[in-house]
């Protein structure tokens, strides 16, 4: 059969995704367990998800959550900080500790022979934690140290910024880190009381991620697990952030954090927008890939390729249990901040209806979210935080076989009627870290309303 090598081959059909079988158990404790088998290399990824991420801090105690995920591997029974990493090491394990918006996760990563070790050194880290002074001292001065850090960084200040612009004081208007004010304030007592109140069974969900059986992954997490009896107290528990209703946002729409002399402007504009439970999830991930999402997408053309402001814009959704916002980020150099954001503003207007979606733009938008879905799901580390992902937002089993299907589904009317609804030009926030003297008069003349200047700390 004779091939034509004038042109490139036209791509077929994409391949059906299929996601290996999810297996749900519930230890008698209460602690929901799911497995999947993960065959081809020896390891086993056990991944701890807690309810209670830095939405679960107290107003005036901003990182509490973070302070104490990060006490959880400082020593457990007569291990200390060092005695703990040593474990680690002698089993070749990955551990990571991450604080969401709404939860907290803990991944250990081990290989096969190793994984009840792994398990049970996890358990010990998680239920029995020493909270000692000497190591709160020092995990505190720590993130002091970070603080002052984040303080020289423009997307560092940008970001602390913005969350507390859209969210004003809402549980999630705030990094996980805290601020210095807060740090300074908190005890080891409190974070005593907030690991007890927090970190129980009923609060959590175990993903068993491996090349074992799920009967073999079932036994090592009860094994490491069952016999945690974490005090179930709903009195002492932090109200969830995602049943708080964020109040309105009170600094306006056009917001500077000044930094005199400087070169480029950081930019954030956006507004609270979806929670991740929205029905129209598929459609606004192929808004966003046409908006800002890929390189190709609208505003990078316009403000990358056509008038070299930056090198970079990106769009996206802040996905949470809760309200959650769209933003643009980008770097822009200091001249073109006012047009920058007039240009975003334009084109995200006119994705709403007057420049809707082309069938091209379609096309490759969702060919980014589909062609490489699979890459997603290639290690166990990646497969159990995606299950967790599940329990996070009360997904069904059959989600990630379904979204393959589903992108591909939406049409151009979808994503035009998905703009108008989750995306408002005349609410959006903007935000400039860049200097005043430079951009004040350029800014005023956007139209946005009063310029309220933010102290420099964000």
């Amino acid at each position: 059969m004779a091939v034509d090598r004038s042109r490139p081959p036209s791509p077929g059909p994409d391949p059906q995704f299929h996601f290996p079988q999810i297996a749900r158990h519930t230890l008698r404790n209460g602690l929901k367990v799911r497995t999947v088998e993960h065959p081809g290399v020896p390891v086993v990824t056990a991944a701890m998800q807690l309810d209670g991420g830095l939405g679960a801090d107290p107003p005036g105690r901003e990182g509490l959550a973070s302070m104490t995920a990060d006490m959880v591997d400082e020593g457990t029974g007569s291990l200390s900080a060092i005695d703990v990493s040593d474990a680690l090491a002698r089993l070749g394990a990955e551990y990571d500790v991450e604080v969401g918006a709404d939860i907290t996760m803990f991944t250990l990563t081990t290989l096969t022979r190793f994984a009840g070790r792994g398990a049970a050194l996890l358990s010990d880290m998680l239920t029995v934690p020493s909270m000692r002074a000497s190591d709160f001292e020092r995990i505190r001065q720590l993130r002091l140290d970070r603080l002052r850090q984040l303080k020289d960084l423009p997307p560092a200040v940008a970001e602390r910024a913005f969350l507390r612009l859209l969210y004003a004081s809402h549980p999630y208007g705030h990094l996980a880190i805290g601020s210095d004010a807060s740090l300074r304030e908190l005890t080891l007592d409190e974070v005593v009381r907030f690991h007890k109140a927090t970190f129980v069974p009923r609060r959590a969900t175990l993903v068993m991620v491996g090349a074992l059986p799920h009967a073999d992954l079932l036994a090592i997490a009860g094994d490491a697990f069952e016999r945690w009896n974490g005090e179930d107290s709903t009195s002492d528990a932090p109200p969830a952030a995602a049943d708080v209703a964020p109040s309105a946002a009170s600094g306006g729409r056009l917001a500077l954090v000044p930094r005199e002399g400087a070169a480029q402007s950081e930019l954030r504009i956006g507004h609270l927008s979806a929670r991740r439970d929205t029905p129209d999830y598929a459609p606004l991930l192929v808004m966003n890939a046409i908006l800002g999402g890929q390189f190709i997408s609208r505003i990078n053309l316009k403000l990358r390729e056509e008038k070299a402001f930056t090198y970079g814009v990106r769009t996206g959704f802040d996905w949470r249990r809760g309200l959650g916002p769209f933003s643009v980020q980008t770097s822009v150099h200091t001249a073109a901040t006012a047009e920058s954001i007039a240009d975003t503003l334009q084109e995200i207007s006119a994705l709403r209806g007057d420049r809707p979606a082309t069938p091209q733009e379609m096309s490759l938008a969702q060919a980014s979210l589909t062609r490489g879905y699979p890459r997603n799901f290639e290690t166990t580390q990646q497969v159990a935080r995606s299950v967790s992902q599940l329990a996070l937002f009360d997904l069904p089993d059959s989600y990630f076989a379904e979204f393959v299907p589903k992108v591909n589904a939406v049409t151009v009317g979808e994503v035009t009627r998905v703009a108008r609804t989750y995306l408002d030009p005349s609410r959006a926030i903007a935000l400039v870290v860049g200097d005043r003297k430079a951009t004040e008069e350029s800014l005023d003349a956007l139209g946005l309303g009063e310029l309220h200047v933010l102290p420099p700390t964000g």
